[in-house]
């Protein structure tokens, strides 16, 4: 029987892609035979400035079924709990992203819960943010909205778009969140000629584990929160790339069977000087918490996919 003596801890600082790591290593001394135990954790370190994301609330995300909140208290996560650790300590399906995000000691979270304005006075004005999270919106946006977002994407914001399945309204006012962010890209005063090149496909695709490309240069696929392989799909959709309008948009996952144009699970593109990522599901986002009297269930964390390092390498993409 192997026993295990005093441990000691080393520390140790490297860069890979720009970033600095630190790595924790503590070696177990033997007291008997055999190899030495080694256990090592890797944090990125700290940013250089905070990136300020706004999460959506104000078009119905928490109809029907629905939670997608990264807490019940709004504006300022914080109020609930200002030390997170668990998805407990914040309310809502989203909050294992927000705590996440938080723990880093590198993002400062919002909730808006009104209209979205950019160039006003608000505390949830998007010029205050690096990053809009659309999380599966259920009310379309009015024209005065889909000004504001096109406007901060244009300067510079980064908007994250995660919609559902065709038909998935849970508020049942005539639209879900396919049509209304293809209104969005359609149908706005700022550039409705296909702005990101792509489309979200009308589709209810029931299961699934969408892979991702080859590309190891890619920080969304590879970046500091880990590496992403699949991604879970239970009733969500795709998009259609069109390349032709915008160069610059690119699919990163792809539902089995399809490549290139159709069939991009999660994509990426560019508008002005801002960044855009599209996700056709809201299950991945789903950690199974939330408030009583909704069913969620954990996509989360499923096994078989990495969701969560996907939401998070592309939230730190979308914002940098």
């Amino acid at each position: 029987m192997l026993r295990l003596g005093k441990s000691m801890t080393r520390t140790r600082t490297f860069t890979s892609s720009g970033r600095r790591f630190t790595t924790a290593l503590t070696v177990l001394g033997m007291l008997a035979t055999g190899a030495a135990v080694q256990a090592a954790t890797v944090t990125p370190a700290h940013a250089a400035t905070t990136h300020r994301v706004l999460f959506d609330d104000g078009h119905a995300e928490e109809a029907g079924n629905a939670d997608w909140i990264i807490s019940t208290s709004k504006p300022d996560p914080l109020a609930q709990d200002s030390s997170p650790s668990s998805d407990k300590d914040w309310t809502g399906a989203l909050s294992s992203w927000g705590i996440a995000l938080q723990k880093t000691g590198d993002y400062s979270l919002k909730t808006a819960t009104s209209a979205l304005t950019y160039g006003g006075s608000s505390a949830t004005d998007l010029s205050n943010f690096d990053t809009l999270v659309l999380p599966e919106p259920n009310i379309k946006f009015t024209t005065a909205e889909k000004t504001a977002i096109m406007n901060f994407v244009k300067a510079g914001g980064g908007l994250f778009m995660i919609s559902d399945h065709t038909g998935s309204d849970r508020n049942n006012d005539g639209y879900d969140a396919v049509q209304i962010l293809n209104d969005l890209m359609t149908d706005n005063s700022v550039d409705s000629t296909d702005p990101f090149g792509l489309s979200i496909d009308s589709l209810n695709i029931t299961s699934g584990y969408p892979a991702a490309i080859s590309d190891s240069s890619n920080t969304v696929l590879h970046g500091s929160f880990g590496t992403v392989t699949k991604s879970l799909i239970a009733n969500g959709t795709t998009a259609t790339l069109k390349p032709a309008d915008n160069a610059n948009a690119k699919g990163l996952l792809y539902r089995s069977g399809y490549s290139g144009n159709t069939g991009a699970f999660f994509a990426t593109s560019t508008f002005g000087s801002g960044k855009v990522a599209f996700w056709g599901d809201s299950s991945p986002i789903d950690d199974g918490t939330g408030q009583s009297g909704n069913t969620l269930y954990d996509g989360w964390n499923d096994t078989g996919a990495t969701n969560a390092a996907l939401a998070l390498n592309a939230t730190e993409w979308l914002s940098s």
